[in-house]
């Protein structure tokens, strides 16, 4: 206090207790320089412990990972791209291009990458179609292909645009994420519909095709990497792997975005192998053109080395609409017509034969010794067994009647009697190596057997036991091609070939050649070789006797007349309903498809037969009057060169012809009209290509079983 001295006690305690304050404040200090000591020990070991994991790391990406890392690095920065080679051209015998490539942009979405999502679909192609001109069909179709695909893949919603509406999007293209404009290789088939059913098509691999390439070997399924489109009928899937090619593939450097800066290395795809055929294109047109709007199949066969000459199945369809993806109209109008344009006739559709089963069964019964050809069988118009008339033509008899006279005049009780006398399991013992009731081994998929009957067939293919038991009264009707038996016309053609030729048994074939399109080396396509049948030359030539005296005095004379060439023929008549045993046929009082069937066999010329062939045009009738007018202008064409004249054409088509009329043209000089083309004769020639894109790139069942006559 002021004015208190010193030596007094309360000025004492006042300056003890000051000693006291700083000696306090003095070790708080010393604590807190302690407790400030320990945290910076403390913050300097973290820091040296984050440097240290730092080290650490680096020295792991640096030294220890650094090849690794380096390699991921390089895959971020660059991008492997598979390169999908040309598919291989299918060309004619004589080098007329049937199958090629052409380059085209499209514009693709990714629903995936699409704002909104699915939803969103219908308001972005709403406003694609300002600056893209879109169909319809183009929507339909995009959601066809979209029910059937994933939402990450990338789906064509336009094909072959236009130079102008490539820059009118890729202008706009900032505004539209997911939405890519793509070159693309497309496969067309300049002649539309001509050979339709023996090409085939290539359409975009659905996901039961993905699933099934799933268990192909790694290597197999490497060379399908980026390729959207496979072989889905005829040649085109036959021979899918000859077609394709080797793909290739290109190492890019990417943006960040994703986008290809500049190409670091390529491996270049190989292109497919180009497929040389059997087949004349310009004889597969004009009997496409012959049959007109009827129903139908023809093959024709060369009986020497079973190279097809024409396969033809009526009516066909347009192959190019499948390329892209058809439409639901379009499919609905292929898929459901009543005359199956979709249906491969020659390959798929099997019929009774009528009378072109008799020269077969004649021929059995020759090597069997079932029947001399001298054997006198009397034909009165009809054949009794037990309660069952079988009839004859019109009730009309024929009189005596040995084998050739049976065949000229197609006798129906001569062969409805041999097939009482031979039964019918012999029957199909000595049938069957003619091919009937089996597969002919072509280079096709999907052949359907057909049926040539025996007691072990019926035990299989019914169930009930009283099904199951074979009748003898269904013998009888076998002799004459009806009954049980169904064959298509390619076992047709090719028993005809076997029978003419001697025993000969070539398997038919549609490829001849396979040519590397690098080397241009071809290497041949064939088959096993089968053992000739064992047919004494005697037996064969008065078989062969028989068949042209058809052309002569039988049945198709009417056909042939003023042939400079010596042919071999039978006509048939299948009956496509049955009839009661007291009816009798008449067209005009049934339906168009309940018609009889019209058939013909044939081969020419008779001394060396170059070429063999089976005709049915369906419920047209009488085998002479729609099958076999065919078959000669088919014979004209291959032996003479020569073209029927345009008046001919189109009385054949309405089945009102018989021989030739009018001045015939020279086939060399006809041309060849398709879908973007027209190609002289022997040229190849690539299709022109759509309006507006790059140029072209390198590169049923008809039948039951029948109980009365046929001729």
């Amino acid at each position: 206090m002021p004015g208190m001295p010193p030596s007094s006690p309360s000025y004492s305690w006042l300056n003890f207790r000051r000693r006291a304050q700083r000696q306090a404040e003095l070790r708080n200090l010393e604590r807190e320089l302690t407790r400030f000591h320990g945290r910076l020990l403390a913050a300097a070991a973290f820091v040296l412990l984050g440097f240290l994991l730092l080290a650490v790391r680096l020295v792991q990406l640096q030294v220890v990972r650094h090849e690794d890392l380096a390699a991921q690095a390089e895959t971020n920065r660059t991008a492997v791209v598979p390169i999908v080679p040309n598919r291989g051209l299918i060309v004619d015998r004589n080098g007329v291009v049937l199958a090629t490539n052409y380059s085209a942009y499209t514009l693709e979405l990714t629903p995936a990458r699409i704002e909104g999502g699915l939803g969103g679909l219908d308001p972005l192609i709403d406003s694609l179609a300002q600056w893209v001109d879109i169909q319809p069909r183009d929507r339909r179709r995009f959601k066809r292909l979209l029910e059937d695909s994933k939402s990450f893949e990338s789906l064509p919603l336009r094909t072959r645009l236009s130079d102008e509406e490539v820059a009118r999007f890729m202008a706009q293209r900032f505004r539209y994420p997911g939405v890519e404009v793509k070159a693309r290789l497309f496969r067309q088939y300049p002649l539309g519909e001509v050979g339709s059913h023996l090409l085939g098509y290539i359409g975009r691999i659905n996901q039961a095709e993905k699933r099934a390439m799933e268990s192909w070997d790694e290597e197999r399924q490497g060379n399908y990497k980026g390729t959207e489109y496979i072989g889905k009928l005829g040649l085109e899937q036959s021979y899918e792997e000859e077609l394709h090619g080797s793909t290739g593939v290109e190492q890019v450097e990417t943006s960040a975005g994703g986008r290809a800066v500049r190409r670091l290395a390529s491996h270049p795809p190989t292109p497919g192998n180009q497929l040389w055929l059997t087949v004349d294109i310009r004889l597969q047109a004009l009997v496409e053109e012959l049959f007109g709007d009827r129903r139908g199949a023809l093959v024709a066969i060369d009986p020497r080395n079973g190279e097809v000459l024409a396969f033809v199945s009526k009516p066909t369809f347009d192959p190019n609409l499948f390329v892209e993806g058809i439409d639901t109209e379009s499919w609905r109008d292929l898929n459901e017509s009543i005359d199956k344009p979709l249906l491969n006739r020659a390959l798929r559709g099997t019929y009774p034969p009528g009378s072109t089963f008799k020269p077969f069964l004649a021929m059995a019964a020759l090597t069997s010794g079932k029947r001399a050809p001298g054997t006198i069988i009397h034909d009165g118009g009809i054949f009794q067994f037990g309660n069952h008339t079988f009839r004859s033509h019109g009730d009309a008899g024929l009189g005596p009647v040995d084998m050739t006279r049976s065949i000229v005049k197609s006798s129906n009780v001569y062969y409805y009697s041999l097939a009482n006398e031979m039964g019918v399991d012999l029957m199909h013992e000595l049938l069957t190596p003619y091919g009937f009731g089996q597969k002919s081994g072509i280079d096709l998929e999907g052949e359907l057997t057909g049926v040539l009957p025996s007691t072990e067939w019926k035990r299989r293919y019914y169930r009930r036991p009283e099904q199951q038991r074979w009748y003898a009264g269904e013998t009888i009707s076998l002799g004459i091609g009806q009954g049980y038996n169904n064959f298509t016309m390619l076992q047709l053609a090719r028993a005809t070939a076997t029978l003419v030729s001697g025993g000969q048994r070539p398997a038919p074939r549609l490829v001849r050649e396979v040519e590397d399109v690098m080397t241009r080396e071809r290497q041949r396509v064939s088959a096993e070789p089968t053992e000739p049948l064992a047919l004494e030359p005697a037996h064969v030539d008065l078989i062969k006797r028989a068949l042209h005296g058809v052309t002569q005095e039988g049945t198709s004379t009417r056909v042939f007349v003023g042939a400079p060439y010596r042919s071999m023929g039978k006509t048939g008549t299948a009956q496509a309903v049955g009839i009661k045993q007291n009816e009798k046929y008449n067209a005009a009082k049934l339906e168009e498809h309940q018609r009889d069937h019209s058939l013909y066999i044939a081969a020419a010329p008779l001394e060396t037969p170059t070429v063999a062939l089976a005709v049915v045009v369906e419920n047209a009738g009488f085998g002479a009057e729609a099958a076999a007018p065919i078959a000669r202008r088919v014979f004209d064409y291959l032996l003479l060169g020569q073209y029927p004249s345009a008046e001919d054409i189109a009385l054949t088509r309405q089945g009102k012809s018989a021989a030739p009329v009018g001045t015939p043209r020279r086939a060399s000089d006809m041309l060849l009209v398709g879908r973007g083309a027209e190609t002289p004769a022997g040229a190849s020639s690539a299709p022109r290509p759509a309006p507006g894109t790059p140029g072209p790139a390198t590169a049923a069942t008809a039948s039951a079983r029948q109980l009365a006559s046929a001729r």
